[in-house]
């Protein structure tokens, strides 16, 4: 998974462990690996919700501010509603990128 060049560090040290992601379909699985850096996080959940579910315990864990910066940086790939389908992906950090 890749993420912004401004919030990569707070994943890395495990501050961020949620992103939304306005895909068309997963890029990710349950249990797989991915490098982040200098980093590797493991995928936790996938689900797929809309906008308007998120909670501001999410907001917290994606590192935003607010919800509306949160769906800024999801609305990278198009446009977002209120009932636009996210993937809501959690995950944790599990060592260094081989």
């Amino acid at each position: 998974m890749e993420f912004s060049r401004d919030i990569r560090d707070d994943v890395i040290s495990g501050g961020i462990t949620l992103s939304f992601r306005l895909w068309r379909r997963s890029k990710v699985r349950v249990g797989g690996r991915y490098s982040v850096g200098a980093a590797s996080i493991e995928i936790d959940s996938i689900e797929l919700m809309p906008f308007s579910a998120i909670t501001p315990a999410d907001v917290r864990r994606c590192g935003e501010p607010d919800l509306e910066t949160l769906r800024r940086r999801a609305a990278h790939a198009g446009p977002i509603s209120d009932d636009t389908l996210l993937y809501r992906v959690s995950f944790h950090i599990v060592g260094r990128a081989r």
